[in-house]
């Protein structure tokens, strides 16, 4: 057999991190919620966001808060745990909210964004 290999689509690397984040917005149910959670993996337009309680869908819009920085995301997808019952949920920054983790980032990354930021002026 040979070897399968997943196409990665992702027009940025992810780094591996494990930051503690609040995470709020309206759940499946129409209630607000706001909640800890963790982010995983993160990039200049997205993030991995694990530990959630609230069910959320693909296509809402939620807030993050890192470090007194807060941005609104988009959830790309939504994976829930087996035992522990968590949500697990891709998320991709809506612009024109500033990133709330570029000072985490490679200088590759930050790198991007500079050339982003000049070329919408």
């Amino acid at each position: 057999m040979g070897m399968i290999r997943t196409i990665d689509r992702r027009r940025e690397a992810r780094e591996e991190v494990d930051l503690e984040l609040l995470v709020w917005g309206v759940d499946t149910s129409g209630e607000r919620f706001a909640e800890q959670a963790r982010a995983r993996e993160i990039s200049l337009s997205g993030a991995l966001v694990s530990g959630l309680k609230t069910e959320l869908r693909s296509g809402d819009v939620i807030g993050l808060l890192y470090a007194g920085r807060k941005a609104r995301y988009r959830v790309v997808w939504v994976r829930y745990g087996g035992t522990t019952h968590r949500v697990q949920a891709a998320v991709q920054r809506i612009e024109p909210d500033p990133c709330p983790w570029q000072h985490l980032l490679s200088n590759e990354a930050s790198a991007q964004a500079a050339g982003a930021n000049s070329a919408e002026i």
